[in-house]
């Protein structure tokens, strides 16, 4: 799986051309802020024509049949006005980023990271740098979406280090993180959640069900070992290969140097890296009392509303911030407090275009919300998928398929499943398929389309990582680096839990694949 070896002429022919078609295609797109200010005003007005007719499908939300609010009307667009600078700043990923950055662009800046990464590179073998990035960027889901900020940055400063294109870095990091959304062997927030929707789906045909909250586990954890192998064949044969040609012309300031490690960088990083376990350390402590205050009154760490999953941004601000000030005072690299304010100023001028973009696309998020065209859509494609009444297992690539569609439109894990739970999990228990599976399917779907919509809050995000080493990139770049990941792992994951059913092998904890459990 070395990336040192040639693709085959099969996947340097008609992959490439696909491949190089969808670049070309997708780079004639607009700039990405530019094409979300666009995509807002064809909402508006999609709006304004689908507000004029009535809708049999069902709003889970409310109970009652769909309504699409017509954006263009005058109360609309006051509100509009009214809440637009509020739309900008709560835009979720917007905080996570900036905050996230402010911390790791000390440790970056401070030659932290680059000196950890160099020391990395001389204990590990090169063609396993691509696996090694993409378990990391799996586990990173336990911390919610530090993977964005944190582990794709640092796949393209890996490779670029080790001599490798850094684009193939970024595309590995972002194939986990996102691509492999629910691969994970440690459990995660998102496991309670997903369930507790779930749960009140099944709820609306069996009333007194009851889920485990890790009724998942089993198999995400499995599918950990589907995604890495996936994703390294695809990195090392298909992706780096057809990046050889592509020149990277990033601002050399801007790109970590290949350099040797000397005594006084390895001292600080070994200063650095104390500093970093001291505060692992203090944070375990203060975790680990069953009254402690980072946990939810439940004496819960991973729920949602436990203080310390969301305090994961801030965590990872101090866990970077400290040891990159202890590494740039040993080091040199800092010689007076100003030295570390002007490191985090840097890494704020190179998130300047982030914050244009994201201004752009929290306005339109949040008018594709309010509008309720993206329920609509998922309620027209559940629908469909209903009506077909095919059997079990077809149903379930069904599922995949459709809510990997869907989530072109939709891409909050959380609203998505909000939406079609209630269709899909009350339906499926009438065929005898258990909620468990139904949630397993959904996962599935969920996961292998998020690397390829531009709608995914944080693909502008990327964008702005692979233009640190090449300037041009496009959303069609990215799409087409992205896309044999996401055919890959969509027709092999599907695969994968089709097996695993047929095996028998339990899902998760106190999970059944059959309602009524027998």
């Amino acid at each position: 799986m070395s990336a040192q070896k040639d693709a085959s002429p099969a996947e340097s022919g008609l992959l490439n051309r696909i491949l190089n078609k969808v670049e070309v295609i997708g780079n004639k797109l607009p700039d990405p802020a530019v094409m979300f200010a666009g995509l807002l005003v064809i909402v508006w007005f999609l709006s304004l024509i689908f507000a004029q007719f009535s809708y049999s499908e069902i709003d889970p939300r409310s109970g009652a049949p769909v309504v699409i609010n017509n954006l263009l009307a005058p109360d609309a667009l006051a509100n509009f006005l009214a809440t637009m600078v509020v739309t900008f700043t709560s835009f979720a990923p917007l905080g996570v980023v900036l905050v996230a950055m402010l911390g790791i662009g000390v440790a970056e800046r401070s030659g932290f990271i680059n000196v950890g990464i160099k020391l990395l590179l001389n204990n590990t073998a090169k063609f396993l740098l691509t696996p090694i990035l993409i378990l990391v960027a799996i586990v990173s889901h336990t911390a919610v979406d530090a993977g964005y900020v944190l582990v794709i940055p640092l796949g393209g400063i890996i490779f670029y280090a080790a001599g490798r294109h850094p684009l193939a870095g970024i595309a590995a990091a972002f194939a986990g993180v996102s691509g492999g959304f629910s691969a994970n062997f440690v459990p995660s927030a998102i496991d309670p959640m997903l369930q507790g929707i779930t749960q009140e789906a099944a709820r609306l045909y069996d009333p007194n069900i009851l889920l485990n909250p890790l009724n998942n586990w089993y198999f995400t954890a499995a599918s950990t070992l589907v995604v890495v192998l996936v994703g390294w064949y695809l990195t090392d044969r298909v992706i780096e290969p057809r990046l050889k040609g592509t020149e990277v012309d990033g601002d050399p300031e801007e790109m970590p140097q290949i350099e040797e490690v000397n005594a006084r960088d390895r001292k600080a990083f070994t200063a650095g890296g104390l500093t970093m376990i001291g505060g692992i350390v203090l944070l375990v402590l203060a975790v680990w009392p069953e009254t402690s205050a980072l946990r939810n009154p439940e004496g819960d760490i991973a729920a949602f509303d436990a203080p310390l999953m969301q305090s994961i941004v801030p965590i990872i601000f101090l866990l970077f911030w400290l040891p990159g000030i202890v590494h740039g005072y040993v080091a040199g690299t800092f010689q007076q407090s100003k030295d570390v304010i002007m490191a985090m100023s840097k890494t704020m001028e190179t998130m300047a275009y982030y914050l244009v973009m994201a201004f752009f696309c929290a306005l339109f998020i949040k008018a594709f919300g309010d509008s309720n065209l993206g329920i609509l859509l998922a309620m027209k494609g559940a629908n469909f998928l209903q009506s077909l009444a095919v059997p079990g297992p077809v149903t379930l690539v069904g599922i995949v398929f459709l809510v990997a569609v869907i989530n072109l439109f939709v891409g909050s894990a959380s609203a998505k499943w909000l939406l079609i739970s209630p269709i899909f999990v009350p339906m499926l228990m009438q065929l005898g398929i258990s909620p468990d599976l139904t949630q397993a399917a959904y996962r599935v779907g969920d996961s292998v389309s998020n690397i390829i919509t531009p709608l995914l809050p944080y693909f502008p995000l990327v964008v702005v990582y692979c233009q640190r080493y090449v300037k041009n990139t496009g959303i069609g770049t990215l799409v087409s680096m992205m896309l044999p990941y996401s055919v890959a792992l969509g027709i092999i994951w599907t695969a994968f839990l089709l097996l695993y059913w047929a095996l028998g092998i339990p899902l998760g904890v106190q999970a059944n694949y059959v309602y009524p459990a027998g």
